[in-house]
């Protein structure tokens, strides 16, 4: 019986402590962060992440076959435009020049005693053409050789700095197989992707500026160089930014990752506003905010149509009007008619708002 009355008090208070807390929980005041409403014209600024590329960049190969004797440079050196910078093994060009060398001298000494006597009128006119187009087809040929010889020093094409290396001395290369990529200096852009929408507009896009995260917080301008018109495999356009105004060349180097911000073309409301999409809530297949009341300090639940999700994480929404304020956090916690505290929004230097 004594077992039976102890169980009967538990109950009853753990009854009485329920009903106690439910009805209390109305006359919680939660504290909230508000925002103002704000019409879809007035968002005009969209971030993308880009990285950086050299607008000249080329790869160096030699025109002929062959075994590389040496590499006269590595990644990351400086070379200036005519500068050799890898040698093949020349021996058997060079064996080949001799001989074409000695076949010409022995031509051109043949021809030019033909050619004398012709002045002379003791040589038909047959005699001294066929001298002359000889001599004329060995020295092409001892050209060719010369040019040979010469094409087995590689020489960079532009003044620039070594990216890759693609091959190392003792191996043998084929004709036109790249050996070293050199990128031109001092001309460096920015490549984002972009999707169909913005790609539509990026005529309209204006005040191109990125910032890199190793170099701080400055900012450098940038303009459209050029604009893929076809869509890669993932149905995204890829447009270059040329940096605009001086740089560090030493500071800011292909390959980089850059934050690239624009201020896109204003557009038509309609009626339709931007909201955070932490302050959207969906329940009972409704899609829902919480509005606030400045007069009775209580937010209400409004219901709101999703028109569009933007990339910055804000949504375009019917159902608002400018200027009214809704709950932009902890909305999964209040109830509707519920009393309110609204905080003050912790500034974008204040992280956490912990100063």
């Amino acid at each position: 019986m004594k077992h039976f009355l102890c169980i009967a008090c538990v109950l009853g208070c753990m009854v009485f402590l329920s009903c106690d807390h439910k009805d209390s929980r109305p006359n919680i005041v939660q504290s909230v962060f508000i925002s103002e409403v704000e019409t879809a014209s007035k968002v005009g600024a969209t971030t993308f992440t880009g990285k950086t590329k050299a607008v000249s960049e080329v790869n160096l190969a030699f025109r002929l076959a062959g075994q590389i004797e040496r590499v006269l440079v590595k990644e990351g050196d400086y070379v200036k435009k005519g500068q050799v910078v890898a040698r093949m093994d020349n021996r058997d060009y060079s064996v080949q020049l001799a001989a074409v060398r000695a076949e010409y001298e022995q031509v051109k000494g043949d021809a030019e005693r033909i050619m004398a006597l012709y002045a002379e009128g003791n040589v038909t006119a047959s005699n001294y053409d066929k001298a002359r187009y000889g001599l004329q087809q060995v020295t092409q040929k001892l050209k060719n050789c010369e040019n040979r010889l010469a094409d087995t020093e590689l020489r960079s094409s532009v003044d620039g700095y070594v990216q890759t290396k693609f091959h190392e001395a003792g191996e043998t290369v084929s004709e036109g197989m790249p050996v070293l990529s050199v990128f031109e200096s001092g001309k460096i852009e920015v490549e984002i992707k972009v999707s169909s929408s913005d790609f539509v507009d990026i005529d309209k896009f204006k005040n191109f500026y990125c910032s890199f995260e190793s170099i701080g917080k400055e900012t450098f301008p940038l303009r459209v160089a050029r604009v893929n018109k076809e869509a890669n495999s993932s149905q995204l356009y890829v447009v270059r930014l040329m940096l605009v105004g001086p740089y560090d060349i030493q500071k800011i180097t292909p390959g980089m990752t850059a934050m690239v911000y624009a201020e896109i073309p204003e557009r038509e409301s309609d009626g339709n506003v931007c909201v955070p999409s932490s302050s959207v809530l969906y329940q009972d297949e409704k899609t829902q905010v919480f509005v606030y009341r400045p007069d009775s300090c209580t937010v209400h639940l409004r219901d709101i149509k999703v028109q569009t999700v933007n990339r910055d994480g804000t949504m375009l929404v019917e159902g608002l009007k400018e200027g009214e304020k809704i709950v932009v956090s902890g909305v999964r916690h209040l109830d509707d008619g519920q009393k309110v505290n609204v905080l003050k929004m912790p500034s974008s230097s204040n992280v956490g708002g912990l100063l």
